[in-house]
Order: structure tokens, then C-alpha cells, then sequence
């Protein structure tokens, strides 16, 4: 059950929380043209979770191995130069997903220590940060597992 869990993990945090982001929003529509009356919180919630729901998509992207590429000049180079691009672009991404790690990371701990609300709910800022150093993570994590079965399946 647990590791169940843990293989669709990013489809389910996704589902829960474009479910909330759905219901917010349907009910702030609703008091707006029912009661004339727009719940102004909705759109902080919305706008912060979409970062969660992006970081969730593109983990997901990763682990399917949907994320976006340029192969119609990369199909046709020789497979020596394409096992060079691979682990270029490998060097590439893990650099760029461990600075966000680390950005993020100081970022939550700032907000954290400087005792960041947000405007409308006074929610700690750091829970809606948390979201980029968090998945940060678990993108690193799934592109090490789609970067070790491509090397071992030798597709480069």
C-alpha cells in the first residue's frame, strides 16, 4: 500500500490539490454573483497552490519522462556525441534542481525566521514556499531513477 502510495504520489498530491483549488475558486464564483460578495482569500490560496501543483506536474514529467526535449537534432548525432548531450543535459538539471533545493531551502528558513504571513489568512509563508525545496527533491529523486534506467537500457 505504501509504495502504491509512494509511485503515484505526484498524481495524488496533483489531485488533491487542483481539487482545492477547483472548490475555492467555484465558491468564490458563486459568492460573487449569488451574494455580491467575492471572498477576497481565494485568490492568495489559488495562486500558491498552483506553485505546488507545478512542482507536483513537473515531478511527474520527469518520472514519466514527458518532459520537454529537442530530439530531432539529438535523434540524428552520432551515439558517442548523444552519450555526451545525455550526460551534459544530466549535469545540467541536476545542478539546476539542487540550486533550487538549496535557494528554496534558505528561502522557507528566511520566511521562517522572519515570521512571513501571508495578507489575507495569515498563513506562515513558509507553507506555500515549502513547495520548491520539497519537490526540488523529489524531482532529483525521479529524474535519478528515469537517468539510471536510460543508462542501463542504454538509450541515450
Amino acid at each position: 500500500m505504501l509504495k502504491k502510495f509512494f509511485a503515484h504520489f505526484e498524481e495524488i498530491v496533483g489531485a488533491v490539490v487542483l481539487f482545492i483549488m477547483v472548490s475555492i475558486t467555484f465558491v468564490n464564483v458563486v459568492t460573487r454573483y449569488v451574494i455580491v460578495y467575492p471572498l477576497s482569500f481565494t485568490e492568495e490560496v489559488t495562486v500558491n497552490l498552483f506553485v505546488w501543483l507545478v512542482m507536483a506536474g513537473t515531478s511527474l514529467a520527469f518520472r514519466q519522462n514527458a518532459n520537454l526535449a529537442m530530439t530531432f537534432i539529438y535523434n540524428h548525432l552520432p551515439k558517442k556525441v548523444r552519450k555526451i548531450c545525455f550526460c551534459f543535459s544530466c549535469f545540467l538539471t541536476v545542478t539546476f534542481f539542487g540550486l533550487l533545493t538549496w535557494l528554496g531551502t534558505s528561502q522557507v528558513i528566511d520566511e521562517i525566521e522572519l515570521g512571513a504571513v501571508t495578507e489575507s489568512l495569515a498563513i506562515p509563508a513558509a507553507v506555500y514556499s515549502a513547495a520548491v525545496p520539497f519537490f526540488s527533491i523529489i524531482i532529483l529523486i525521479r529524474f535519478s531513477q528515469a537517468a539510471r534506467d536510460f543508462t542501463a537500457q542504454g538509450k541515450y
